[in-house]
């Protein structure tokens, strides 16, 4: 069943010689459940890309369609609730705030959204991502693999229909980056869960079910890696 479809998606900064086309007519889809990995060179377009996709940046043209709904057809104030409701978001620096503690950066989507947490999920997430007994840390009192294990249980916590990794291990050493790609691919198989990762290693886009490869801005391969 398909879950996100993109149509002539275009993204254009600047205007007249300082133009830049960041995504020129970028077409595709994606399907529930599926690993999409995106690579492609620094300026190629997919951060960019991403950040449409989740609601974040807008496009100048084009359209994204997430479970059928034109998202970019929303006010304001729909789109954020888009945002904390449908998509998970991963980034590279983790993204932690400070001044919160694991459990209070884990469940801070929900808290934004005015709804009551679940705890049995809460829990759960803990578990998984093996940060039982660091509740209460904050974010200088962990490891970088175990801020990376919250800021995923972050993008986890409200069950989004699609989950976001802008290089997600790109702060990593080898190790605690195979450790979270398998909490990320434990995720997507065990919570059914579409996951969309931006990469430069080659090793983690080949565990992807398809890679796509941009380049200034455009789609120049489409391959699926495993049905």
């Amino acid at each position: 069943m398909e879950i996100l479809r993109v149509e002539n998606l275009c993204k254009v900064y600047g205007k007249g010689e300082n133009e830049v086309h960041a995504l020129s007519n970028v077409t595709f889809s994606v399907s529930q459940g599926e690993f999409l990995a995106i690579i492609g060179r620094s300026g190629s377009g997919k951060s960019t890309l991403l950040h449409i996709l989740g609601g974040v940046d807008k496009p100048t043209s084009g359209k994204v369609y997430m479970n059928g709904q034109d998202i970019y057809a929303q006010n304001d104030e729909k789109l954020a609730i888009f945002r904390r409701r449908q998509v998970g978001l991963v980034y590279q620096f983790y993204n932690l705030i400070p001044v919160l503690n694991v459990t209070e950066n884990i469940t801070l989507p929900v808290l934004m959204d005015g709804r009551e947490v679940n705890q049995e999920r809460l829990e759960e997430l803990l578990e998984i991502f093996q940060l039982k007994g660091r509740e209460n840390h904050l974010p200088n009192q962990l490891s970088g693999g175990q801020q990376q294990r919250v800021s995923i249980g972050r993008a986890l916590m409200n069950a989004p229909a699609v989950v976001l990794a802008d290089e997600p291990t790109g702060n990593l050493d080898s190790k605690n980056s195979q450790e979270i790609m398998n909490l990320l691919r434990m995720s997507n198989k065990k919570y059914n869960q579409t996951l969309i990762i931006i990469t430069h290693d080659e090793n983690i886009a080949l565990q992807a079910d398809r890679i796509l490869d941009i380049e200034d801005g455009k789609i120049i391969s489409d391959e699926v890696i495993r049905q």
